[in-house]
């Protein structure tokens, strides 16, 4: 049965026609209808109270709204056999939807199986969507846009391949695209690749662009910027963090597969590669990108917006631009981070270069953050050492990491033995100053180690008398000095040697008596 759809202004017009006397036939020829249909339109006016001597101020908007109401179709009857079967099988039906999550198709496959008879799906379509809700669209909510410069949305989209002048192989190019929310002014950023570095330029070419730096930012969950999506709690990149600091700006990711949290700028990928990168030849990347920026401030930015019916680029320079935060007056200084490992030598390498750390850190992993500059080393999340950046083969060793003794080893430096010799006597001042004149580095320094391990051993006095006597026969040698040191101290009645075992010698848990090791003695 087909229905004619009457709009309110003909229900209008044939009403008007019939309080001011004109008959059916009159009525129906000047509007397009059969008669019939003019007077049960009349005869559903009346029902609802429309008097012919009441004047036409009788039809209100809320009088025509409820005749046009009434007017519309109904349900023609009760239901077909197919919709009773999925009624009979309602509860399979919806476990199996909503609890096993079957497509509609393998519903309708066990259905049949299960009835014997074979439900047409446009009715199992119905019939799921009506009482369970299947796949029934969600309303859409249109947001009211932000203040000036308040909002830039961020996505990320692959463009195509472009050639660079002096190879042979194509490469992918991806755009950066950055759009205002208030004015919809679009800025394109090509790079070839998706790390933090790229976006980061990007964004700094975006600044320069827009000529200031936006309040907030919501880009697209790519890794270079977003680590961990979550609705409530992203984990964002460290660099790009840090980058956000300093330019002044908040960082709000959109949630994963949810592109009604950027609508602005859903849309512009697919647009930046039709009406900019499609069909173009570009002499490289560096020539791409020049193009693209004419192209967002030309033919993007001087477009007659399809939502705003403006131009972007006007809105822009005229209420926009005047509300963005200052442009930043120093490049960025593009950190890197890193979980590195102490070595046994109380260094870590980074960047080619080595750098020191406390001895309690040796073997443990620490986080470092490289610039141009500095290095700085976190343990745990806090700051144990900043060292100056060190070029590619050098190396950087704090003293206060090391002892004493390691940091004279380390630095081979010779001048504080001697300092250690001189507090031990003149002599042995003497003689690890002659030791000092060997040519040899490596042998000079454990000659004067040595030295100064005779001294701690049998003490200062006898290692000097015995360096005094040395020089006065011109015997440069530490193993001799050792000997004469020994032979004086044997023949001295008055030195006691140390006693190589303790007055009181503990007995082993398992220890034997000597009675047991005695064999007797055969007859």
């Amino acid at each position: 049965m087909a229905y004619w759809e009457v709009r309110v202004v003909e229900i209008c017009l044939i009403l008007t026609l019939w309080l001011r006397g004109g008959g059916k036939k009159s009525i129906g020829l000047r509007v397009g209808m059969d008669p019939k249909t003019v007077r049960r339109y009349v005869e559903r006016a009346t029902s609802l109270g429309l008097r012919r001597d009441g004047g036409v101020e009788q039809l209100s908007d809320d009088f025509l709204n409820a005749m046009a109401l009434s007017l519309q179709p109904g349900k023609s009857g009760p239901r077909g056999e197919s919709w009773q079967l999925c009624d009979e099988q309602r509860d399979k039906i919806e476990h199996w939807l909503n609890t096993d999550k079957l497509k509609l198709t393998k519903v309708q496959t066990l259905l049949t199986r299960c009835t014997g008879e074979e439900v047409p799906y446009r009715t199992l379509h119905r019939f799921a969507a009506e009482e369970f809700g299947f796949r029934q669209r969600k309303t859409t909510m249109r947001v009211d846009d932000c203040a000036p410069g308040a909002e830039l949305q961020v996505d990320f989209g692959r463009m195509g391949f472009i050639r660079e002048p002096d190879s042979i192989e194509k490469r992918v190019v991806w755009a950066l695209i950055f759009t205002a929310v208030f004015s919809r002014h679009s800025f394109v950023w090509l790079s070839h690749r998706q790390t933090v570095g790229d976006v980061i330029a990007g964004f700094e070419a975006a600044w320069k662009f827009f000529g200031g730096v936006f309040d907030v930012v919501i880009p697209d969950n790519l890794k270079a910027i977003v680590i961990a999506a979550d609705p409530l709690n992203p984990r964002l990149n460290e660099a790009f963090l840090e980058y956000a600091k300093s330019r002044d700006f908040t960082p709000d990711p959109c949630r994963v597969r949810s592109p009604k949290d950027k609508p602005r700028v859903e849309r512009a990928v697919p647009f930046v590669r039709e009406s900019f990168f499609k069909g173009e030849v570009f002499l490289g990347l560096a020539d791409a990108q020049q193009r693209a920026e004419t192209w967002c401030l030309t033919t993007a930015g001087l477009r007659d917006h399809g939502t705003t019916h403006q131009a972007p680029l006007v809105v822009f320079n005229t209420q926009e631009k005047p509300a963005l935060k200052a442009l930043p007056e120093q490049p960025y200084d593009l950190p890197t981070y890193d979980d590195v490992k102490v070595h046994r030598d109380q260094h870590f390498c980074i960047g080619g270069a080595l750098y020191s750390m406390p001895e309690h850190l040796v073997g443990q992993k620490v986080h470092v953050r490289v610039d141009s500059h500095m290095v700085r080393v976190y343990d745990r999340g806090a700051l144990v050492r900043t060292h100056p950046r060190q070029p590619k083969g050098g190396r950087r060793s704090d003293p206060a990491d090391f002892s004493e003794h390691k940091m004279i080893y380390a630095t081979r430096d010779v001048d504080a033995l001697l300092r250690m010799a001189a507090e031990a006597g003149p002599a042995v001042s003497t003689y690890a100053q002659r030791l000092s004149e060997m040519p040899a580095p490596w042998r000079q320094m454990r000659a004067i180690y040595s030295l100064l391990g005779l001294v701690r051993r049998y003490g200062a006095a006898p290692v000097d008398r015995a360096c005094a006597a040395a020089l006065q026969l011109d015997v440069v040698d530490v193993t001799r000095i050792g000997r004469m040191v020994k032979l004086a101290l044997e023949n001295d009645p008055q030195h006691v040697p140390p006693n190589p075992l303790p007055a009181n010698v503990i007995r082993g848990r398992f220890a034997r008596p000597a009675s047991h090791f005695s064999v007797p003695r055969p007859h």
